[in-house]
């Protein structure tokens, strides 16, 4: 912010002494303390100065000097508004104190606090990433959302504005400015002017509190983060229609490709990450909780523009005066009549809304995190599928246990670029819906989700210490495991009993002083063999649970350090013949009398089954929409094979048999993303435990397809679909170990039967 600064320009200068001593009586400034000002190089209406002491740093905001359009540059009003919504709590700097003694340097001025920040002077923010600039546009939107939720009358702003009729008085007002500051006869903005007026909403009534002039140039935001800390510039707040104030938000995004009015003011369009309009209308609606449209759009477009051409105008009429408060005010001239004419096809034009019909629609930040996500794979992780499968060839070799150094040099470049921890909507700023697109894409490669910190179980352990952990076990497991730093496994069934019935869980738990102890056997722990397995969370039967009546109230979650005496990694299993060292492995592990400290009980004793639920349900999703990706990933790979063998004199897709069996899979693939992707709707919107008949459902459903996909596709490659050559014997032995993993389908059919039967008996006892 402070870069954006120059010496103070001959026609505003003032005296400082004076100031100094003025701001002595009123604040932390000192006389003896070393004063400077520096003016800020932006900014077109009321002249700002950053202030500078030894300790303080001030912004002050001033009228103009010499003769001034009426009714322009009330900096009273910026000063009211900013001290009411800083006491709201809304993002504006701190208001300091407000003089109206022009005999201190000559015009009326406030002074408000200086926020540290990034603010970006080009609204096309180049330079910044993608899914950065997506965000940035996101926040700015909900910022703007809430502004227009507050309550006028707890803000004691109910006088701050005239209310409804706010179009006609804009319309009025720039109409009015425009034609006093005008140096030539501009016909388009007559034009403009007279079609505002003669199209002007027939309901104006909604009021609340707007900006005026919201651009995100106006506003600073966090040093690192996506979000915004201060709204500037209220110069033209008032109350009146939000919609308006969103139109100008808007205003640039349907500017045409080439316009640009200012060298940093130019259109929105076809910036990559750049969210569409719709996807931002769509983001206020929701954040304000109206319906998704926007009616007469074009006419808050149009009087956008005008407003817009009309304070081009007054910024040139300021620079002829020799007042004017950037040194590019010369530029303004020559935009009235572009803006003006920009604005009447805009009036003229019918404009899209937001797609009100589409089903699950994902976030501006989420569709571009997915398109970042579509390149890294095609450019990064899909070439080096070689690599990768030639190293785990050696399956007696000790090292295939170890990462290949292939992924974690992925996994550095993925870091790198943002790609990292994208569950976990905490960490990444997606929602479970967003990222269940992500997780459909890093399902077309085994070793996909590693690459961006998003691999089974380690995904469930750290949703399950972001969600229950103490203070110090986040510190200790969960932050490293956010970093890549270490593994974890997770470590439920058993051997020895049915663990289809988590009840049945035999592995004990008892409290000894101020430890745990634990004993009993434990397998099919996946990624236990991975060498960088630090620790893992084990559900056992409390010896300590006074309720032998609850079922679900018996068992505890606790964390054991994987070097603890007493762990021991008995042998991994194989799946289909296989040890699966890809994924660490799945082991069978055996706890004799491990003693952990008593802090490492995640939750507390007899919460297990409550820890579960909320593990589960997310965990379960993205196995499920990964599955997905891997079914889309076995029928291209049916597809090419049926179009390029024949046999009987014609190709294989020419066969009925096959044409059917590829239009099934379509069919499958089609029902179950809509399947697994309202479920995440269900998870995002209504939590875990609302959603669990949604997510028990896709459970079933996404494993029965994809092992139905990946069959037909290995009945088309014949004996090579059951070798090594091709990964569809890995494919399928990954999703029919599904159908088993996180509960088997029965018992997922038996939780859909009853909560089935529940809904329906809730429908009839509603009718009664």
């Amino acid at each position: 912010m402070d870069d954006q600064t120059t010496p103070v320009r001959e026609e505003h200068n003032f005296d400082v002494d004076k100031l100094q001593r003025y701001l002595s009586l009123k604040c932390k400034v000192s006389n003896s303390d070393a004063l400077t000002v520096r003016q800020y190089s932006v900014g077109q209406s009321n002249p700002t100065f950053l202030i500078q002491t030894p300790s303080e740093c001030y912004v002050l905001r001033k009228k103009p000097p010499g003769m001034l359009l009426p009714g322009a540059h009330k900096v009273d009003r910026e000063y009211r508004v900013q001290k009411a919504l800083f006491s709201a709590g809304f993002p504006v700097p701190q208001p300091i104190l407000h003089c109206t003694d022009t005999t201190v340097i000559g015009t009326e001025f406030y002074l408000m606090e200086h926020v540290k920040g990034r603010i970006f002077r080009d609204i096309r923010l180049p330079g910044l990433p993608a899914a950065e600039r997506s965000a940035l546009y996101v926040a700015a939107v909900e910022v703007l959302a809430r502004l227009h939720s507050l309550d006028l009358a707890s803000l004691n702003l109910e006088t701050y504005g005239k209310g409804p009729g706010y179009c006609k008085r804009q319309v009025l007002t720039w109409t009015k400015q425009y034609q006093a500051a005008a140096h030539k006869d501009i016909p388009v903005m007559d034009n403009l002017s007279d079609w505002l007026m003669n199209n002007l909403p027939s309901n104006d009534d909604e009021v609340t509190l707007v900006h005026g002039d919201f651009r995100v140039d106006n506003m600073i935001f966090h040093p690192t983060e996506a979000r915004v800390i201060a709204v500037l510039d209220w110069e033209l707040s008032t109350t009146g229609q939000p919609l308006a104030d969103l139109a100008y938000c808007l205003m640039p995004h349907y500017w045409p490709g080439s316009f640009s009015i200012i060298s940093t003011m130019g259109s929105l369009k076809g910036i990559e990450g750049m969210p569409t309009p719709e996807d931002l209308i769509s983001v206020y609606c929701r954040c304000r909780g109206i319906p998704p449209s926007l009616p007469l759009l074009n006419f808050y477009l149009a009087l956008s523009v005008f407003k817009m051409a009309g304070i081009a105008q007054g910024i040139y009429a300021r620079h002829l005066l020799g007042n004017a408060s950037a040194p590019n005010a010369a530029e303004f001239g020559q935009c009235v009549e572009p803006l003006a004419t920009v604005a009447l096809q805009l009036a003229h034009k019918s404009l899209p809304g937001p797609d009100e019909h589409k089903l699950f629609l994902q976030t501006p930040r989420g569709r571009a995190v997915l398109q970042q996500v579509k390149d890294f794979m095609r450019q990064h992780v899909l070439p080096a599928q070689e690599e990768v499968a030639e190293y785990y060839k050696h399956a007696l070799s000790p090292q295939r246990w170890h990462t290949p150094q292939v992924i974690e040099d992925l996994k550095a470049n993925a870091r790198g670029a943002g790609l990292w921890n994208l569950f976990l909507p905490a960490a990444s700023g997606l929602s479970q819906l967003d990222y269940a697109y992500i997780a459909e894409e890093t399902g077309r490669c085994i070793y996909a989700p590693e690459v961006f910190n998003c691999q089974a179980p380690d995904t469930g352990n750290m949703e399950v210490l972001h969600m229950f952990g103490s203070e110090e076990q986040k510190s200790k497991w969960l932050e490293p495991l956010l970093r890549g730093d270490i593994r974890s496994c997770f470590c439920m069934t058993e051997p020895d009993v049915a663990s289809s019935d988590a009840t049945n869980m035999a592995c004990t738990l008892h409290r000894d002083k101020d430890h745990y102890v634990i004993h009993g056997k434990k397998w099919w722990t996946s990624g236990a063999g991975n060498p960088q397995c630090k620790v893992s969370i084990v559900m056992c039967r409390s010896s300590s649970s006074q309720d032998v009546n609850n079922r679900h109230g018996q068992h505890s979650m606790v964390l054991v350090p994987m070097d603890s005496p007493g762990v021991k990694l008995i042998r991994p299993l194989t799946v289909f013949g296989q040890d699966d060292a890809v994924h660490g492995g799945h082991f069978e592990v055996h706890f004799d009398n491990v003693r952990v400290p008593a802090s490492n009980i995640i939750l507390g004793e007899g919460r297990g089954f409550e820890i579960a639920q909320g593990r589960l349900g997310p965990g379960r999703l993205h196995h499920c929409m990964r599955a997905v990706g891997l079914a889309e990933w076995a029928l291209e790979l049916l597809c090419q094979r049926a179009s390029t063998r024949e046999t009987f004199g014609k190709k294989l897709y020419q066969h009925e048999v096959v044409a059917h069996w590829i239009a099934e899979c379509r069919l499958m693939i089609e029902q179950t993303r809509l399947l697994t992707l309202n479920a995440a709707h269900a998870l995002d919107s209504q939590g875990s435990r609302a959603a669990s008949k949604q997510i028990a459902m896709i459970k079933v459903v996404a494993a029965r397809m994809a092992c139905k996909v990946v069959d037909c596709a290995i009945q088309v490659y014949g004996g090579a679909g059951v070798s090594g050559d091709f990964p569809l014997a890995q494919m399928y032995a990954y999703v029919r170990t599904l159908r088993i993993a996180d509960g088997p389908d029965e018992v997922h059919l038996s939780s859909i039967a009853r909560l089935e039967l529940r809904d329906q008996l809730r429908k009839t006892q509603a009718k009664l």
